[in-house]
């Protein structure tokens, strides 16, 4: 039987287990032009033993940014920056992707430079509220992109996979969930277009297709992932038929001999299993586990081969020597939420690891993972 600690080829890398760091979303590139710092690096080699670390989300391009202190990944600046943060992971022996997300309309202009401001396959607003370094601000009616912006964003996409390779990164995840641009292509309510880029299934799936194509032609299949949230309603998509699609869209991927396709899961496990027997390659999930945070009972779904790997998100953001403690079975720091979003070293680099304690049973302060619904990426 297969359990998450075995090993696994990714792409032609061996992984030492099947315990994939999931990325997440921590607001702390601090670095000027939004850099990662040596304090970034310093987490990410914390959490080292993971099979794979996905990074959080790195913005491809100015206009790609939602989120105060998000890094990105389009200037010779940013790429040296983040080459720091490969060296500390690969010394600690780890191999980490970097996960390219465009978040499209998710945003505000207060957030962009040069009067840049978000866009979109359509000029349709999402409803809620987006964080800036002002506060909380309505999100604004995005720019709905020329079939030639669309073309450059693809090849935005392409040049930051690049960039990463240059800067180390053993390969890149392209954000395709979660509310931001790849997946406002995908669903019917941000998708209003009646071009070639919209309309129906073949339409709605032709922008994740063809930015992932461009980055596997780039920087070969073998390095590129693809995180797909089917039926997410983040960010104020609404998805009523999501099977049609992401099989469609799976079926269309299966030629580019990509590492892996990454579900982040919603509460429909039957969906799952129909992607999971769509694709062809190694399947990665970020199980629903909502309230709590994924915990334990996860690494079963390796075991049963309902996933060739198991994604985990809060947990490691807590616990550095997350296999370790999954092995062990426990005990397991609490993610403390106030510090999921910027600030200092604070629920950053301070969480301790079981060797920091002389046994467990003077363990103070650790307790279970109920409750914690995790960061987005």
């Amino acid at each position: 039987m297969t359990t998450a600690f075995d090993p696994i080829v990714l792409g032609g890398k061996p992984l030492t287990s099947r315990i994939v760091m999931a990325p997440m979303t921590r607001s702390r590139a601090f670095g000027p032009g939004t850099e990662p710092t040596e304090l970034m690096a310093t987490y990410y080699a914390q959490r080292a033993s993971a099979g794979l670390i996905v990074t959080e989300g790195i913005q491809p391009s100015p206009v790609g940014q939602g989120y105060p202190d998000t890094p990105g990944l389009h200037t010779p600046g940013q790429v040296a920056a983040w080459r720091t943060v490969t060296e500390a992971v690969d010394r600690e022996g780890g191999v980490i992707f970097a996960q390219l997300m465009h978040t499209g309309r998710i945003g505000h202009p207060s957030l962009l430079p040069d009067g840049l401001v978000p866009v979109a396959p359509s000029a349709v607003t999402a409803k809620g509220r987006v964080f800036t370094h002002q506060g909380p601000k309505d999100f604004v009616t995005p720019r709905e992109l020329s079939e030639e912006e669309i073309r450059q964003t693809i090849a935005d996409y392409a040049a930051a996979a690049q960039g990463a390779i240059e800067a180390g990164f053993d390969g890149v995840e392209i954000h395709g969930g979660n509310g931001y641009l790849v997946h406002q292509f995908l669903a019917p309510n941000t998708n209003l277009r009646t071009d070639a880029w919209g309309g129906d299934t073949e339409g709605r799936v032709r922008f994740a297709v063809e930015v992932t194509a461009a980055v596997a032609e780039a920087i070969g299949g073998h390095r590129v992932g693809l995180r797909i949230s089917p039926g997410n309603p983040y960010n104020d998509i609404a998805e009523d038929q999501p099977a049609e699609v992401y099989e469609a869209l799976l079926e269309r991927l299966a030629g580019l001999d990509l590492a892996y396709v990454h579900v982040l899961e919603g509460p429909v496990r039957d969906l799952t299993a129909r992607l999971r027997k769509a694709w062809p390659g190694t399947f990665v999930l970020n199980p629903f586990t909502y309230p709590a945070v994924t915990g334990p009972e996860a690494l079963k779904l390796v075991e049963d081969g309902s996933a060739d790997m198991v994604a985990y998100g809060a947990l490691f953001l807590a616990n550095p020597d997350l296999p370790t403690r999954l092995a062990a079975g426990g005990p397991f720091n609490t993610p403390d939420v106030a510090t999921f979003y910027g600030g200092d070293h604070r629920g950053y680099t301070d969480y301790p690891t079981l060797t920091d304690y002389p046994t467990l049973t003077t363990l103070s302060g650790v307790t279970g993972v109920t409750g914690v619904t995790g960061v987005t990426a």
